[in-house]
């Protein structure tokens, strides 16, 4: 483990009425906070709850770059912080107090600006040519994801298909045989699968501490997989 606590003091937040406070999730990240338990911990929730701002805010206080990347990346982000990253503490382990500055290792992979991203690297790395967006992504993986650092993920499923989010497990648990650390926001049931894993589900409720059989997520598609029509006739 190299983070085992994410919490805000409550001295640093001027008004809870202003978002992203207004988030029940990052509102429970006041105070006492967030403990992690797990090597690999899913955060899962609908749209709007509150997943991505959290991971976003893990990666401004590690140093990674925002953009998506290394923690180490020559192109490191010099944007304003972010209303949560600027006031997000992270507990560290031993371990992790070691990673400071340029030891802070790591990747953020953040969905939206991954073919920017995945472009910077075309020109040194000729992996990312002439093969297709899922693939792209499961070559980022493999080449990113791996040794003791902190691994930071916004909805990786995004361009994967089945069979590829399989192969993103084995680079998960992978990236914990070597002492690694993930922190990873996701849609996918599949992905939430992982054995050993921690999945903390965000919601009205805040964060709730759950099984990958207790998910709304999975409840929702088991349903819909075994009869659509109970949910397409709504539409």
């Amino acid at each position: 483990m190299i983070i085992e606590r994410l919490h805000v003091p409550e001295a640093l937040v001027d008004d809870r009425g202003e978002w992203p406070f207004t988030v029940p999730a990052v509102a429970a990240l006041i105070g006492a906070g967030l403990t992690l338990d797990a090597p690999v911990t899913f955060l899962v929730g609908e749209n709007g709850s509150g997943k991505s701002t959290v991971v976003e805010a893990v990666a401004e206080a590690w140093g990674a770059d925002v953009r998506g990347g290394r923690s180490d990346s020559p192109w490191s982000s010099e944007l304003e912080p972010s209303a949560l990253g600027s006031v997000l503490q992270l507990d560290r382990t031993a371990t992790g107090g070691r990673m400071v500055g340029r030891r802070a290792t790591g990747y953020f992979l953040r969905s939206e600006t991954a073919l920017d991203m995945f472009a910077r690297y075309e020109k040194r790395d000729r992996g990312f040519h002439d093969v297709s967006h899922g693939e792209s992504f499961l070559h980022a993986f493999d080449a990113r994801l791996g040794g003791r650092g902190l691994y930071l993920l916004d909805e990786p499923e995004a361009a994967l298909s089945f069979t590829s989010l399989l192969q993103l497990m084995v680079t998960l648990a992978d990236v914990v045989e070597a002492g690694g650390q993930v922190l990873c926001a996701t849609h996918s049931p599949v992905l939430a699968a992982l054995p050993g894993a921690a999945v903390l589900q965000f919601g009205e409720r805040g964060v709730e501490r759950t099984t990958w059989g207790e998910l709304d997520l999975v409840q929702h598609w088991r349903a819909f997989l075994d009869e659509p029509g109970r949910y397409l006739r709504h539409l």
